[in-house]
């Protein structure tokens, strides 16, 4: 990585990435269901290495997003300035996802916007499978990095989780599943509210609704859980 610094261009980044790629890491990608067609099969390790390496850019942030490279994407989330996201920058960058993987680690910077409970919203009502994904990565990642926001604002998106609990769409049903148990790790208050929730969930007709339910519950019934958060409170 000696030959990536700080003030590397966003031409020498995607140069880099291009001999490092592997064809054997993009067949196991696709084994986890993971969209190819615009990867070069970099692991999210060294991902994060070459984001760390040449640090925050906005600038060339967009620049590396708009190679359409998945990875270099990943970079440009990385290392864009979340101060200066605009929701339309957000909205932009959504529109474009087709992969749950680059939904998932794209997301990690939505929601270190100012924007971020209000993207939440907008994209859960969108029909869009990917974007609507996104709302509930969102979700799960402010969970976990929003440590200073209040429990009840994350008690608040418990109604939208279960409002959209029956769409069975594999990607959006995971993540509605991811969001309601980290709500539900996240402090021993939010964990009750979650956790009835998850219970509703197990015992609705619908089967979208009921696997989420069922295995929110068992995770958040996982005494290793339960003794993490009572050591919290």
């Amino acid at each position: 990585m000696a030959d990536l610094s700080q003030g590397s261009t966003a031409a020498e980044v995607l140069a880099y990435l291009r001999t490092h790629s592997s064809e054997e890491n993009r067949k196991g990608m696709q084994r986890f269901g993971i969209k190819v067609e615009r990867a070069l099969g970099i692991p999210h390790g060294p991902q994060r290495d070459i984001a760390r390496k040449i640090r925050r850019n906005h600038e060339r942030a967009f620049e590396l997003w708009e190679s359409g490279i998945v990875e270099a994407q990943f970079i440009a989330s990385a290392t864009a300035d979340p101060a200066r996201f605009s929701a339309d920058n957000a909205r932009a960058w959504a529109a474009t996802f087709d992969s749950w993987d680059i939904v998932d680690g794209v997301t990690n910077l939505f929601v270190d916007t100012e924007h971020w409970k209000a993207l939440i919203a907008e994209f859960a009502e969108d029909e869009r499978e990917f974007v609507r994904r996104a709302a509930f990565a969102m979700i799960a990642w402010a969970s976990v990095h929003r440590k200073k926001e209040p429990d009840a604002t994350f008690e608040r998106l418990l109604p939208l989780i279960e409002k959209h609990a029956k769409d069975s769409r594999n990607f959006v049903k995971k993540a509605v599943n991811w969001a309601l148990r980290q709500i539900g790790k996240r402090s021993m208050a939010l964990h009750s509210p979650a956790l009835a929730l998850a219970e509703k969930l197990a015992a609705s007709n619908d089967k979208s609704e009921r696997w989420i339910g069922k295995d929110a519950m068992r995770e958040l019934n996982n005494p290793k859980i339960l003794e993490r958060l009572a050591k919290r409170s």
